[in-house]
């Protein structure tokens, strides 16, 4: 499986592993399953903490590239025709920018999106794959 981790399951793989539940723990953990995190989970990381919207205890923003890169996750930039093409994807219930351009990766990559979001129906019907 290709997988990509909505932000939520990055910051809890990385911080507070218990709140992953089982499935997407031990896809993590198979080392037959290629895991990325998009760069805009780091843009959002990084605007949420600026804006005092997100803590994070013993750590910056900027730190948890390190991290993500020790636990072996494959960083994924949106390409230039992801970026310029996103204005298809179709507005829905689910209005968070950050999180519509995951959906969006994942549906031009044909990745699943590891994600407790439970606000993506109009999206599986596009194709999109979830596991949680």
């Amino acid at each position: 499986m290709i997988a990509l981790l909505d932000t939520h399951a990055f910051l809890w793989a990385a911080i507070e592993p218990e709140k992953l539940s089982a499935r997407v723990r031990k896809t993590i953990a198979d080392p037959s399953n290629e895991i990325h995190l998009s760069t805009i989970s780091f843009w959002e990381i990084a605007l949420k903490f600026a804006l005092g919207k997100l803590t994070l205890t013993g750590c910056a923003p900027d730190d948890l590239v390190a991290v993500a890169r020790r636990m072996g996750l494959a960083i994924a930039a949106p390409s230039a025709e992801e970026a310029a093409g996103f204005y298809r994807l179709p507005r829905s219930a689910h209005k968070d920018p950050f999180d519509r351009m995951l959906i969006w990766q994942c549906l031009q990559r044909d990745w699943t999106l590891l994600t407790k979001d439970r606000k993506l129906d109009a999206y599986r019907a596009l194709g999109l794959k979830t596991t949680w």
